[in-house]
């Protein structure tokens, strides 16, 4: 019977692909909760095939699947993504072009299929997230494109230099704009800021910016995640701004 590991972002909504999985005989596994606790699953008790979701948070599964691929121990398990947008899809493929891609209907029938062959010697072993953002200027990751209009809060002095060089015609102004970068300096900052934080994000793409351990209750990407959660916000990116600054994109979670 394959042991197969379900990720899926939001555990009311994986019903139908943990049953559908279920009823085709296999021993199936899911850990709710976020990539960090999910990969050290997979690794502390290798599954014989990971189904991952494409249909929510998609940058996140991409991740997952990225990470498992690069490391040794979990690297030959066979990935098969199920569902997600056409446009999403496309950009796993770019990544993971030998992982399997389907529908709920036919997972069972490719898991079968994989787990039943001998597990690929040589993998695509894809380039982690920080080695594909190589060589791209901090207003590109930022997604900051010619003639657009930024919003900037609580920026610090070096803001300037921190962007380096930027598209012609960007305007930069205090709010209400499509692309917002909120600076957090540190967690009493961040908490006071939360349902604002949460007004924006409803409007505009939400950066929220930190300085990597700037104090001694550095932020991290956890503090962000977890905090920002209490008011309905969610990530879904993360870049290296430059050797000081991190960034994470925020958006308001779905009903």
């Amino acid at each position: 019977m394959p042991v197969v590991r379900v990720v899926h972002w939001r555990e009311a909504e994986a019903v139908q692909l943990l049953d559908t999985c279920r009823k085709a005989g296999f021993d199936v596994e899911y850990i709710p909760g976020d990539g960090s606790a999910i990969v050290r699953g997979i690794r502390a008790v290798p599954p014989d095939a990971i189904v991952i979701d494409l249909s929510y948070r998609p940058s996140h599964s991409r991740e997952v699947a990225v990470y498992l691929r690069k490391t040794k121990a979990t690297r030959p398990i066979p990935i098969v993504f199920v569902g997600g947008e056409a446009s999403k899809v496309a950009r796993t493929r770019e990544l993971l072009p030998d992982a399997a891609y389907c529908e709920v209907d036919t997972v069972a029938a490719i898991v079968r299929k994989l787990t039943k062959s001998a597990p690929k010697r040589d993998p695509v072993i894809p380039l982690g997230m920080m080695e594909r953002s190589r060589g791209k200027s901090a207003a590109e990751k930022l997604g900051i494109a010619n003639g657009g209009t930024v919003a900037v809060i609580e920026p610090p002095r070096d803001f300037p230099e921190l962007l380096g060089v930027v598209p012609e015609s960007v305007e930069f102004q205090g709010d209400d704009a499509p692309i917002t970068l909120w600076f957090v300096h540190d967690r009493e900052n961040l908490l006071a800021s939360l349902r604002q934080m949460r007004t924006t994000a409803g409007r505009s793409k939400l950066w929220l910016l930190w300085r990597k351990g700037a104090s001694g209750d550095a932020l991290t990407q956890n503090v962000l995640r977890e905090t920002t959660r209490q008011v309905g916000l969610v990530d879904y990116k993360i870049c290296a701004v430059d050797s000081r600054w991190s960034a994470m994109l925020f958006a308001r979670a779905k009903a």
